[in-house]
């Protein structure tokens, strides 16, 4: 049965996106060494003088020395991450960390593979499939960390956490990255809320107020639409950025009670919040409430806020990372233009006792998965690379410094930019914060429901098509099970 599943979680994911070429890049060859040089005395005064820099080098203290930490080898390693940073300011952050690392121990290798977030999944399960699994890896949690787990690709650690030292993480951040009480994920991004930004200026130019309800909402877009301005900047290329609008309003309509009972198939994909969900976004679509081509349009290459850049658009719903990513384009621009606020109330939900404090978002923001292959070695280094130098105090001041709050206690009182403030406390009073749906569903219904987002935003099937869509995914995935 476990060959079969494994089968069917590759299948489905090649059937998607057929990428060759997703292995690392193998570390650089030796050069040839040179004919010696004519001054032989020289070369062996290098010679003598290398073991004693050596010994220097090995007795420099290092950030870790103190810690309860698995000693790491003496021996030449290299240790292949892949992760999603392509731009600041996760790159550098990242990066730095790994440089950090690598100077406390210059035996230990990292060859940092930086892949597009767009076709990541893919080309991480074409990897896996082809034999050339990175050995340290970015997931979200969820259905595909799950599968990962259980075809072999992800260690168990949780021996580990429990026995050596590690940040103090919330709860939710070490629950996102567990499968049935087993730790498998360090986390090292950030607490991730969606919230919808806004361009405060034309708000003010237009008479709008900030809406609290779906019908003010929807009372806010037709007169953006009557000025001429598209109200959502949604670049929905990669399907999940329009899934978000689609888990808001079934959130709103439902709370998690229709998600939770489609995700056992004891509900539907079909019930009402579904539909209603559904239907509201194509009357949107209709209204011309999204840009033209929306389902072609890609926010890896800027394109959605580029939109609400240019005052094409007056809103983004979108995670609480682009607070960073506005505010390193243009600062001054970001602070005088660019306002926040929680994704608007079902009122006719919430006279029947629905609750309207359901947020989207995750609280792991990212971990870590080791694919170590038995190699405990390669695993301790692993392990102290992701607990102690992409959770250290420069790590989470970067993270800080670029508007994300780390998923460890404490982090949420030294918020400052107001923008993150406001997303931030939304997160903190939610009921519950559910996790997007493409990372919380199997990998082979994920698939399926990224691509219902691009029917239902292009129109080209209705609320109960894509509802039986994902209704036969998901019945297959547990089958598998």
């Amino acid at each position: 049965m476990k060959k079969r599943a494994l089968a069917l979680f590759f299948a489905t994911v090649l059937s998607v996106s057929m990428l060759a070429g997703c292995g690392g890049s193998a570390p650089a060859a030796p050069a040839a060494p040179s004919e010696p040089a004519a001054e032989a005395p020289k070369e062996e005064a290098k010679q003598e003088e290398a073991p004693a820099a050596e010994a220097a080098e090995s007795s420099a203290p290092k950030q870790t020395d103190g810690k309860n930490l698995p000693e790491l080898t003496k021996d030449e390693m290299t240790i292949l991450l892949w992760d999603i940073a392509t731009e600041e300011p996760g790159r550098p952050t990242q990066e730095a960390a790994v440089a950090r690392f690598m100077k406390d121990y210059p035996n230990i290798h990292v060859e940092q593979v930086h892949q597009q977030n767009d076709n990541y999944k893919q080309q991480l399960v074409v990897a896996m499939s082809s034999g050339q699994c990175p050995d340290m890896y970015v997931s979200w949690g969820g259905g595909p960390m799950a599968e990962y787990y259980k075809s072999g690709y992800a260690d168990d650690i949780t021996e580990m956490y429990n026995k050596y030292d590690h940040p103090d993480f919330i709860d939710a951040a070490i629950a996102q990255g567990s499968y049935k009480g087993k730790i498998l994920g360090i986390p090292f991004g950030s607490l991730s809320g969606c919230d919808v930004f806004y361009n405060k200026t034309i708000f003010k130019d237009n008479g709008l107020e900030v809406p609290t309800t779906l019908d003010e909402l929807e009372d806010v877009c037709a007169k953006l639409k009557a000025a001429g301005i598209t109200p959502f900047a949604l670049a929905n290329a990669p399907k999940w950025t329009g899934s978000m609008y689609y888990m808001y309003l079934v959130a709103r309509h439902s709370g998690n009670d229709e998600f939770d009972a489609a995700y056992t198939q004891e509900g539907s994909f079909g019930s009402e919040a579904f539909l209603f969900a559904s239907d509201k976004i194509q009357d949107w679509v209709k209204k011309g409430y999204f840009p033209d081509g929306v389902n072609s349009l890609s926010p890896d290459d800027g394109q959605d806020k580029a939109l609400l850049y240019d005052g094409t658009c007056a809103m983004m719903l979108h995670g609480s990372w682009m607070a960073g990513s506005m505010s390193s384009d243009n600062a001054d621009w970001y602070n005088e233009n660019i306002g926040v606020f929680r994704w608007p109330e079902d009122t006719e939900a919430k006279a029947k006792g629905v609750p309207q404090d359901v947020e989207i978002g995750t609280a792991i923001g990212n971990c870590f998965n080791f694919n170590s292959k038995g190699d405990q070695a390669k695993l301790d280094a692993m392990y102290v690379l992701a607990t102690q130098y992409y959770n250290d105090d420069t790590y989470n001041q970067m993270q800080m410094d670029s508007f994300q709050t780390p998923s460890i206690k404490g982090f949420e009182e030294k918020v400052t930019d107001p923008n993150m403030k406001v997303i931030t406390d939304v997160f903190f009073k939610a009921s519950n914060v559910q996790l997007w749906y493409d990372q919380y569903l199997p990998a082979s219904v994920t698939e399926v429901h990224k691509n219902s987002m691009s029917a239902l935003f292009g129109l080209e099937k209705d609320g109960a098509q894509i509802g039986a869509d994902q209704d036969e995914a998901m019945k297959a995935a547990l089958a598998e099970e």
